[in-house]
């Protein structure tokens, strides 16, 4: 699983490029916490540059994108949450505090419309088409702008916390110091506005269909993804990802609803996010 995955991530959906910036976040934010169990981290409205012109094709070109305030999961979420909500764990390596994974995109878009049932919010999925109601007040996935805006934090650089990639250690688990394993969630350093494992642990599906060139037309504001497509969105990285796969705008994609586990990649999860 371990070599289909780097296999993936080198000739799949990118090819990671090594040139940083340098300018380094700012911001704050605040906590709030949730019937679920998960804390969610508030994250202001903004403007940020998504993409990068110096990475692979499908993160170019960069360009200017602006989204409304969310709140979003200060962690990935855990198996003690998924479990609490669905009863199940489809995970591989149990542990309540770790991250979910082998979870499909379909069964964590379950997850949003169950925990917002569960928390009397209005689910944004429809279940049999797959279609998303933004305006819903219920939980649903980021989409790859809310997820890059929140990642950066307002920073520019490669990585939220710079461009020295022998730094991530500090902020992520990666192949460098995994173990080749997911680990606890919250045991590195947050970003700026307190974001925890953005980098690391887990790939998190986002709620976009994946679009190579999908950049070049995208509309500025709030952009959703292409209508369609083959597969949805991953970010961030995961335990078994490279430092250079582990950046605020490498992009990533998977089948969406695999049912066989077996054919689920183990370092695959997500957090959620709602309006405020």
């Amino acid at each position: 699983m371990i070599a289909l995955l780097a296999a993936f991530i080198l000739t799949g959906c990118n090819e990671q490029s090594k040139t940083p910036d340098k300018t380094p976040p700012t911001s704050e934010s605040r906590i709030v916490q949730t019937a679920s169990g998960m804390a969610m981290v508030s994250i202001p409205a903004g403007e940020f540059t998504m993409g990068a012109d110096d990475g692979p094709i499908d993160v170019k070109p960069a360009h200017r994108v602006q989204v409304d305030g969310f709140l979003m999961d200060q962690t990935e979420v855990t198996q003690e949450v998924y479990e609490k909500v669905t009863g199940k764990n489809p995970s591989r390596v149990k542990h309540p505090k770790n991250p979910v994974e082998q979870v499909t995109w379909t069964a964590a878009v379950k997850f949003c419309n169950a925990r917002s049932t569960q928390e009397n919010l209005a689910p944004c999925y429809d279940l049999q088409t797959w279609e998303c109601n933004f305006a819903a007040t219920g939980y649903r996935l980021p989409t790859e702008a809310e997820w890059e805006y929140a990642c950066r934090a307002g920073s520019t650089s490669q990585f939220h916390f710079g461009y020295d990639a022998k730094d991530l250690k500090l902020y992520a688990w990666f192949e460098g110091n995994s173990d080749s394993k997911p680990h606890t969630v919250g045991q590195r350093k947050p970003n700026a506005w307190g974001l925890s494992d953005m980098f690391g642990n887990v790939w998190e599906w986002c709620h976009d269909f994946y679009g190579a060139k999908y950049y070049r037309s995208s509309p500025t504001n709030n952009p959703h993804g292409p209508t369609s497509g083959e597969k949805r969105v991953l970010r961030g990285g995961a335990w078994s990802a490279s430092a250079e796969s582990c950046t605020s705008w490498t992009r990533n994609c998977d089948e969406a609803g695999l049912t066989d586990v077996c054919l689920t990649m183990d370092s695959n999860g997500f957090r959620c996010v709602r309006r405020k």
